[in-house]
């Protein structure tokens, strides 16, 4: 069931949490463990960031190799408005050829907005910059990018990835050790290695490479881009809060089939 993975020195008490990978499912998969995330940020915090950085997973099926931001200048969130700094977006996209806007790339992309409730719930106020990050293999450099753009204009940020982890199952197309109950343990241990590409080695440059070779996650560049904009920003560690997967919190409320599942993590940067 739920795991967890922390750096040798990783001290959750005295841990100055600045970002984070957050899962983006149906909540009733992975709200919990998104909303984990999201509020040992607001805890560790004494005030709410200038701006929330998303860099999100890329699920339209388009070829692209830069990170895309978007025109809009703001978000709709049930309960009101998610701003959009337009200022800093446009310091974003001048700052490097890294970047470019594409709003196709976000009219129909959850992996923002399922986050987006979430966000708002413990931080109203706070603007919302949303980037899309392929797996491409500069994502640690948007990441740094933003990071600097962001400290240049004075602002405090918190950082997060929007990403689930394996995707195994027929559902998907993915099954290396067939369909059942050893496919989906190896899913788990799959998920597992890129966690410790996380915190044990803490390598923003190793997330891409690894994701490319494991398939074991569908936002390898976001996560790449949060990890190195936290790593500019000060960040020494990593810590997995949980680490699960649909079919066990489905299992939790009604018997599923052992054949397909989609891995999640909680994860703190700081």
């Amino acid at each position: 069931m739920a795991q967890r993975l922390v750096t040798a020195n990783a001290v959750a008490t005295e841990a100055q949490w600045i970002g984070g990978i957050v899962p983006h499912a149906g909540w009733v998969c992975s709200g919990a463990i998104a909303g984990e995330v999201i509020g040992t940020l607001a805890q560790r915090r004494e005030r709410a960031p200038d701006v929330v950085v998303v860099f999100g997973a890329v699920h339209t099926p388009v070829a692209i190799e830069q990170a895309v931001l978007a025109t809009f200048d703001r978000w709709l969130v049930p309960g009101g408005m998610s701003v959009v700094p337009a200022d800093l977006s446009v310091s974003v996209r001048e700052s490097s050829r890294l970047f470019v806007v594409d709003d196709h790339f976000h009219q129909r992309e959850h992996a923002v907005e399922v986050e987006l409730p979430l966000i708002r719930s413990v931080w109203p106020e706070s603007k919302l910059l949303p980037i899309e990050v392929p797996l491409m293999s500069d994502a640690a450099q948007v990441g740094e990018r933003t990071a600097k753009v962001v400290q240049s204009a004075g602002l405090s940020a918190v950082y997060l990835a929007s990403s689930d982890l394996t995707h195994y199952g027929p559902a998907y197309h993915f099954t290396p050790l067939g369909v059942g109950m050893d496919g989906l343990k190896w899913a788990k241990e799959n998920d597992r290695r890129l966690l410790k590409v996380i915190t044990e080695g803490f390598d923003a440059q190793q997330v891409v490479p690894e994701v490319r070779e494991r398939m074991n996650a569908c936002g390898g560049g976001a996560i790449a881009a949060m990890l190195a904009a936290c790593q500019l920003s000060g960040a020494r560690q990593a810590k997995v809060l949980r680490h699960a997967n649909s079919y066990e919190v489905l299992c939790a409320a009604h018997p599923q089939r052992p054949d397909n599942a989609v891995g999640y993590a909680a994860v703190v940067v700081g």
